[in-house]
């Protein structure tokens, strides 16, 4: 594995290793791009002294990590957005799959890479990745990649949608479904509804949770797209857990008490298979990528953005 400077001793790079590890678990200053990018420092500079296990760790770690976020979705919650909030996410789900396809046959990115930056940007960004990688059978370069666009843009929408909301007079209501529908992470759809007000912020965090159910179907379409000859559909046990998950979350109510640490620990665990999946990725992997999927990502992204924007601002 190329490096681009020689690599500490061993026992440097296992105490480097650990102590990222320890970083990312015991401290709440991390967020998934930085655990992403230490994971990157390790894999392209430092080297990866587990090479051999974080592949496998980081694979059943995400799967483990989507289930315990299930426990953070209240069905009824879901419910109160009725039929126009179903309405709106199935339109923005099946388009932005759609002009995602059509955009990676323009590009000729690989079709793993292009389908997973489209799951990120329809659905939930690292969450959705998360879940669908698994069942497309998507490389740590692949998923590393889909991570790194869908973070830089939920970055960008995080500052600037606010001052654009503000601008354009959009009201609380019109806010709160723009930011849910055009924003990919959870955590920027709260941090920029939060900053436009009360009501946005319990509007987009609605719709927002109607949109991560959307991951069921859309990992169960996935598998059946990569499956890849095998005779029948599998349906990833993960997904079926995330589905039984959420229904504990709200059909059991003592599960209350013990479900805001399992959401902690699955983005916990998040964190850590992302540093996982960007310590798996060497120089050489890096190097063999085109800036395509970056492009891709971002006008699909300014699609969904400026669409959903106008729809939204005619109707007010």
């Amino acid at each position: 594995m190329s490096k681009l400077f020689p690599l500490p001793s061993p026992l440097l790079q296992k105490t480097i290793f650990i102590a990222l590890v320890l970083l990312i678990l015991f401290t709440p200053y991390l967020n998934s791009a930085m655990a992403l990018g230490a994971g990157l420092v390790v894999g392209l500079l430092l080297g990866n002294p587990f090479q051999a296990h974080t592949g496998k760790i980081s694979k059943y770690l995400l799967q483990a990590a989507v289930v315990g976020l299930g426990f953070g979705i209240d069905l009824y919650q879901v419910a109160e957005t009725g039929l126009m909030g179903a309405v709106y996410t199935f339109v923005s789900l099946a388009g932005t799959m759609l002009v995602g396809l059509l955009l990676g046959k323009l590009f000729y990115t690989p079709p793993r890479l292009t389908h997973l930056v489209s799951s990120g940007t329809a659905i939930c960004g690292g969450s959705a990745i998360a879940a669908v990688a698994p069942a497309i059978k998507a490389n740590d370069q692949e998923i590393s990649v889909a991570l790194g666009i869908v973070f830089v843009l939920n970055a960008v929408a995080l500052f600037i949608f606010p001052p654009i909301g503000q601008a354009l007079n959009l009201s609380q209501e019109q806010f709160g479904v723009w930011a849910a529908i055009a924003i990919h992470d959870t955590s920027s759809v709260v941090g920029a509804a939060t900053q436009y007000g009360e009501e946005a912020l319990q509007i987009a965090t609605t719709l927002k949770l109607t949109r991560a159910l959307w991951i069921v179907p859309l990992v169960l379409v996935s598998s059946l797209m990569f499956k890849e000859g095998e005779k029948k559909l599998s349906i990833p046990a993960f997904i079926l857990l995330f589905v039984l998950a959420s229904v504990i979350s709200t059909f059991v109510p003592i599960i209350e008490t013990v479900s805001p640490t399992i959401v902690a620990l699955a983005k916990k665990g998040l964190l850590l298979s992302l540093f996982l999946i960007g310590a798996n990725i060497s120089l050489s992997a890096l190097k063999a990528i085109s800036p395509k999927p970056f492009w891709q990502g971002v006008i699909l992204w300014l699609f969904i953005s400026v669409v959903s924007l106008a729809f939204i601002y005619g109707l007010g």
